[in-house]
């Protein structure tokens, strides 16, 4: 084999993916190589696997709590091995839709490993054969880190690939990582009958969430007995037969399975990037905002590329690398502006500054909140926790953040993502009519209170 192309993708997750199919669009000659399945981590392992698994938990809390919508059900049943089977059909039906995708424009698919030989040359099919390329994107992704003490023997200390396949649910489960993996397993095996502790080494958990955010979801979880210890690492561990024991700052805690979300770091050992001179910073691959590496024809988008680790993120890095390498007229990736979303219940999505960071920053802010509590809406729907938070610029008015926790906040986050791109200010969100009645009414009166123009509350 010793094929051409204009455009190779080497990674086949939702940044690799998405750059060849768009690559395909503007007229390229594309490959891309993956050495697994197509989809990488988010499709079979992470984003999507994850929130089938976390519907299921959204359903059996209804079940749970279905008295208060004047609806006995006095016995039920839970099949562990369905609800996992679900989660792996979602991920195989969709793996066989990017394989369509493939298929209809008319990307060459090499299941394969990857080795740079130099700049246009990759080697594939263990070395044996070689293609050309005039431009390659990197999308690798990334790998699990290991603590001191946890290495992952995928039996008792596990990773969230193997929680989302375990055969039972473990009567003690302790998770070591409070960012949105952690969180998110912690509301699953609570919710299906685990006795959680959450460990996070930093004051709170989701550290990267405006501080009101973590406070008010730690004080939710807690009430649904999830044991939270903050600001403590793991400094012991003691393996034993059945059991693992921890010592967690001056505490001793037993438990049947920890596992272990503290993150990642770069898929870069053997892709051939010393042969290149690709420049590493601190585990990732360096580049632009134009995903350009220090090798001119060399793009690196995604998790490899380093922070923010999201799959949003990902696609839309590869959109902008193919335009860039298309030449087209592409503004740079938007780092200021990137929703995320952590799909615990309620869920926490946010957008722009923290309160702290725009203070930081030196704004002059006004902040405003509006709890879901004094929405019609989420009182009919029983799903009343939490609220919104937005931050304005005081002195122009510009919409500087938003910070939610409460049901489907992931959905309602949008909203202010497009606002935030078109520079909207207080006047135009509080001139917006927000229907009725809806959960979107809550950004609305938040910003109204943020200028002291609140109605209900």
């Amino acid at each position: 084999m010793n094929k051409n192309y204009d455009i190779v993708v080497i990674g086949g997750g939702p940044g690799g993916y998405v750059a060849a199919i768009r690559a395909a669009q503007l007229g390229k000659k594309v490959a891309i190589i993956e050495e697994s399945l197509l989809g990488g981590v988010c499709l079979n392992w992470g984003c999507i696997p994850t929130k089938s698994l976390l519907k299921n938990a959204f359903v059996l809390d209804i079940i749970k709590n279905a008295s208060k919508y004047g609806i006995e059900i006095p016995k039920y049943d839970i099949k562990w091995d369905k609800v996992i089977q679900r989660s792996r059909n979602i991920s195989k039906r969709l793996n066989k839709g990017i394989e369509y995708l493939m298929n209809k424009n008319k990307i060459d698919f090499i299941n394969s490993k990857a080795i740079l030989k130099n700049a246009n040359t990759i080697l594939i099919n263990d070395s044996k054969d070689e293609i050309d390329s005039e431009f390659i994107v990197l999308a690798t992704g990334t790998k699990q880190k290991n603590l001191p003490g946890l290495k992952i023997d995928k039996k008792q200390i596990i990773s969230s690939r193997e929680a989302m396949v375990l055969d039972h649910v473990p009567k003690r489960m302790a998770i070591v990582g409070a960012g949105a993996i952690g969180v998110e397993f912690a509301h699953l095996y609570n919710t299906f009958g685990s006795d959680v502790t959450l460990i996070e080494a930093m004051p709170q958990i989701l550290p990267n969430e405006d501080l009101d955010i973590s406070t008010e979801l730690s004080s939710i979880l807690s009430k649904r007995k999830i044991k939270i210890l903050t600001d403590r690492i793991v400094s012991k561990v003691i393996k034993n037969k059945k059991t693992i024991n921890l010592k967690v700052g001056s505490e001793e805690i037993e438990t049947d399975i920890v596992l272990v979300a503290v993150g990642v770091s770069g898929n870069i050992d053997n892709l051939g990037l010393e042969n290149v001179g690709v420049h590493i910073n601190n585990g990732f691959i360096s580049k632009n905002n134009f995903l350009q590496t220090n090798i001119k024809n060399i793009y690196a988008i995604g998790d490899v590329s380093g922070p923010p680790l999201l799959a949003h993120v990902a696609s839309s890095e590869g959109i902008v690398a193919v335009e860039h390498i298309c030449g087209l007229d592409v503004k740079e990736m938007a780092y200021d502006n990137i929703p995320a979303c952590t799909y615990c219940e309620p869920e926490v999505a946010s957008v722009g500054f923290t309160e702290s960071q725009a203070k930081d920053k030196g704004y002059e802010i006004k902040v405003g909140r509006f709890p879901f509590r004094a929405l019609g809406k989420s009182l009919a729907d029983g799903s009343h926790e939490g609220f919104v938070k937005v931050i304005y610029d005081g002195k122009y008015g510009e919409l500087l953040g938003c910070h939610i926790i409460g049901h489907n906040a992931s959905n309602l986050i949008s909203e202010v993502g497009i606002a935030r791109m078109l520079e909207t200010t207080y006047h135009e969100v509080l001139k917006t009519i927000h229907p009725h009645p809806t959960l979107s009414e809550a950004i609305h009166e938040a910003t109204a209170d943020a200028f002291d123009e609140a109605i209900h509350i």
